[in-house]
């Protein structure tokens, strides 16, 4: 019998300062699966899957287009899908 594994979301209201620390430590944790970045309006400006077992050097593009959209925005929401 194979087991089900659940997932849950959060949503963190961050700065545009905080925006790539806080993606950073988000994929640290290691069980999260889909980042979405929203504006102040609720509008997706960026989504990323994460699949299991990804390497650094895989994320390093991830981590320039949140660089760049935290130099561009003030307010923003994060939702994460995790994986329980």
């Amino acid at each position: 019998m194979a087991t089900q594994k659940t997932t849950q979301e959060e949503t963190f209201k961050v700065t545009g300062e905080t925006l790539l620390k806080t993606v950073k430590d988000l994929i640290a944790q290691g069980n999260v699966r889909h980042i979405t970045i929203k504006d102040k309006n609720e509008k997706v400006i960026a989504e990323f899957p994460l699949t299991v077992g990804v390497v650094a050097t895989a994320l390093l593009p991830i981590f320039a287009a949140v660089g760049a959209l935290a130099a561009l925005i003030g307010e923003c929401s994060i939702s994460v899908v995790r994986e329980k």
